[in-house]
C-alpha cells in the first residue's frame, strides 16, 4: 500500500463532502454533510483547506482530516477513513500530517472531541500525545410553550454580558471565533445571566453565563426545539437543563495535544 496525502484543496468541495460520508460510514452516530453544510461547516469552524489533507490509494480517495486554525489554536474537524482501508494506519498517517501543518503556522495547542464509546480512536489520540481535558455532552431541549421571563437584547449586547460575567473557555464550535461567522446570533438577558442563541432548524444554545440558565431555557424553549453542543458537565447550566427534563444521548472527550 502507498498512500499518497495531498491539501483538501485539491478536490472539489461535492468530492470532499462525498468522501466524508464514506469515512464516517458506519460511525456510532450517523453524521452526513451535502455541498452546502460542508461549505459552512468550513466557513464557520475556520478549517482551512490547504492545510487539511487527503489520502489517496492510487487514484482512489480513502481518507481525510480537516483542520481549523485561529492563530495558535487549531481543532481536528473530522478524520475519516473508508470501510475498506480501515486498520491500516492511514487514520494515523493523517493525524500526524495535520499535526505537521498545524506546527508550521504556528499553532501551539491542537484540540478535538471524542465520542467516549470510540475507544479505538481515543487510544490512537492518547498515542500522539492528546490529554483529556475535560468531558462536555451534547443537550437537547424539547419545545415547550413557556414564560418568556428573559429579554431579548441585541446578540453583541449578550455576549458581552456573557463575558461580563466570566466563562471558561468554549468549545471550538461555539467559541467566539466561531460566533463572528454568524449572521442571524439573537441575544437574551436576565438579572443575572445572558445567553447568545440562534434559530435554524432548532434553537442552538450558542452561550450561555449567569445564575439565571433556567429563566433563559424556559425563554429559549418557547421558540423551539433547544439543542446545545458541547456543554462541559460541570456547567452551571447541566443542573437546569437536568431539571427541565433534557436528554444528554452523546457525551464525549474534549482532548488537547500541545506541540
Amino acid at each position: 500500500m502507498s498512500i499518497e496525502l495531498r491539501p483538501a484543496s485539491t478536490v472539489s468541495l461535492p468530492e470532499q463532502a462525498d468522501l466524508f460520508n464514506r469515512g464516517y460510514e458506519g460511525y456510532s452516530i450517523p453524521f452526513t454533510l451535502d455541498e452546502s453544510s460542508l461549505r459552512l461547516m468550513i466557513e464557520t469552524y475556520d478549517l482551512d483547506r490547504e492545510a487539511s489533507r487527503v489520502a489517496y490509494d492510487g487514484d482512489e480517495t480513502v481518507g481525510f482530516g480537516n483542520l481549523g486554525l485561529r492563530g495558535e489554536d487549531a481543532w481536528i474537524g473530522g478524520v475519516g477513513v473508508i470501510p475498506s482501508a480501515r486498520r491500516r494506519g492511514i487514520g494515523e498517517t493523517l493525524m500526524r500530517a495535520l499535526h505537521d501543518e498545524a506546527a508550521a503556522r504556528g499553532v501551539r495547542r491542537v484540540w478535538l472531541e471524542v465520542i467516549d464509546s470510540n475507544e479505538g480512536a481515543f487510544l490512537l489520540y492518547e498515542k500522539l500525545g492528546y490529554r483529556v481535558v475535560r468531558e462536555i455532552d451534547v443537550w437537547s431541549l424539547a419545545a415547550y410553550e413557556d414564560a418568556d421571563a428573559a429579554s431579548e437584547v441585541p446578540a453583541a449586547e449578550a455576549h458581552a454580558r456573557v463575558r461580563e460575567l466570566g466563562r471558561e473557555r468554549e468549545p471550538w464550535q461555539r467559541a467566539d471565533g466561531t460566533l463572528v461567522h454568524y449572521t442571524d446570533l439573537r441575544g437574551l438577558v436576565t438579572d443575572g445571566g445572558a445567553a447568545v442563541f440562534r434559530i435554524s432548524s432548532a434553537v442552538q444554545l450558542m452561550q450561555i453565563a449567569g445564575n439565571d440558565a433556567e429563566t433563559i431555557l424556559r425563554s429559549l424553549r418557547s421558540h423551539g426545539n433547544v439543542s446545545v453542543l458541547n456543554l462541559p458537565v460541570e456547567d452551571p447550566a447541566v443542573e437546569a437543563l437536568r431539571k427541565l427534563g433534557a436528554t444528554t444521548p452523546v457525551r464525549q472527550r474534549e482532548m488537547l495535544l500541545e506541540l
